[in-house]
């Protein structure tokens, strides 16, 4: 048996307490305040992100930072027209409701960032990903939450801008074809600090209980 280089540490009740309240109070933000981040934190927060488990180890997450403001304004455009069609999709109240809210921070957040799976990567050799080959892009998620929750522990909020089609933005960003982009974030600090989702509060959906998705058998 291999022993470990260095003693694993003790997560006490107290961490755990704190560590349950980051889950709680991470948001999916829209309202940025245009302060710019701190020099070298994004860079230090997606050091973190690729701490995440990868299937076969194959790390196939591929990050962009979009600092060009010609390409942010070419996003931002494009969202907006996505966002009239999907608008247009709904009527009635929830069409009223949809046109009220804030889908993206964009214009404001300070950090902009693209996140693709390469599902080419020979990384990892294959391993756990012939019968599920879906897996590589679960394991980018799993590296966006430990961004997105690393962030909330330093006052950072994320927004996920997901009314966006992927090919449009491989092409504004210029990134190879073979990548698939899994999320587009706006990353600032946020307005306002709340634990309620904004969607809650405008009352499109309401939060269920974690029973309501648990089958047992």
């Amino acid at each position: 048996m291999i022993e470990p280089a260095t003693t694993p540490p003790t997560f006490d009740a107290a961490f755990r307490a704190q560590l349950g309240d980051l889950f709680a109070w991470r948001r999916d933000v829209r309202r940025f305040r245009r302060a710019p981040l701190p020099d070298g934190a994004l860079e230090r927060l997606l050091r973190l992100a690729c701490l995440a488990p990868s299937v076969g180890l194959s790390q196939p997450w591929r990050f962009v930072t979009v600092d060009d403001a010609q390409r942010r304004r070419r996003i931002a455009d494009h969202f907006s027209q996505c966002n009239a069609q999907a608008l247009s999709a709904y009527q009635d109240d929830r069409a009223a409701l949809y046109a009220r809210l804030k889908l993206a921070g964009l214009n404001e957040a300070p950090a902009h960032l693209a996140v693709f799976a390469d599902e080419t990567t020979p990384v990892g050799h294959g391993l756990g990903r012939r019968t599920m080959p879906e897996m590589i892009g679960y394991s980018v998620v799993a590296a966006i939450c430990n961004l997105w929750l690393a962030a909330r522990a330093e006052g950072i909020s994320l927004g996920w801008v997901s009314i966006l089609e992927p090919e449009a933005v491989t092409k504004i960003l210029d990134t190879p074809q073979h990548w698939r982009l899994i999320g587009y974030f706006c990353l600032g600090y946020p307005e306002l600090e709340t634990r309620d989702p904004e969607l809650e509060r405008e009352g499109w959906e309401d939060r269920r209980e974690a029973e309501d998705f648990i089958v047992r058998r």
